[in-house]
């Protein structure tokens, strides 16, 4: 079973529809008892980074989160702002991150042509051998829509890159953590391969 967190920030419907195509159990719940019997967990997100985090201390599950994470080990994708709440901090608020992942979220860069946020779809490319991703090589294209992005302290732990201005993280891998910065419930058949791919890890 995938739960996935209902805290009230992301498009938690979306992505349940979604893993329901691709045959996933899924759930939608804030249950201290799912989120204990989850096999994994999806921290969904969109908006401002303070508001997500000051929901899901609200919640009152952090302590959970973090023991079922880090202590458990159970699969986490974090997804758009879920991605980044994992992280340290974020250039964008001042409440600190959950600090799953030796990572910061920063602004990124403001360059001649490319307006922020970077919103549409975009190309990755696989890197360290990624579960989440198809093989070397294979284009994949997800929609993004964000005005921050992942710096990760090790570059072993890039699962993919994008290219806007810059390269960025558009996901992370750290043993039984997952992040990514795109929208794979609005990413059509490369978000259902995705999805895919974690329900079977």
């Amino acid at each position: 079973m995938i739960v996935i967190l209902d805290y009230g920030v992301g498009n938690v419907g979306a992505v349940a529809n979604m893993l329901r195509k691709v045959g996933a159990r899924t759930r939608v719940s804030a249950s201290p008892a799912d989120i204990e019997a989850a096999d994994k967990l999806i921290l969904p997100g969109v908006g401002h980074f303070d508001n997500g985090m000051r929901k899901l201390h609200d919640s009152g599950l952090v302590p959970l989160l973090t023991q079922q994470a880090l202590h458990r080990a159970k699969p986490v994708l974090g997804i758009c702002l879920g991605m980044q709440m994992m992280t340290r901090a974020s250039e964008e608020g001042s409440t600190p991150g959950l600090g799953w992942i030796d990572a910061t979220t920063q602004r990124l860069p403001t360059m001649a042509g490319l307006r922020i946020p970077h919103m549409g779809w975009n190309t990755v490319r696989r890197e360290n051998g990624a579960a989440l991703f198809g093989a070397d090589g294979e284009t994949e294209r997800f929609y993004f829509v964000h005005s921050y992005a992942v710096r990760l302290a090790e570059s072993r732990h890039a699962a993919a890159t994008c290219g806007y201005g810059v390269d960025f993280a558009a996901a992370f891998e750290a043993a039984n953590l997952f992040g990514v910065q795109f929208h794979p419930e609005k990413s059509h058949v490369f978000g259902m391969a995705l999805f895919k791919r974690f329900a079977a890890l």
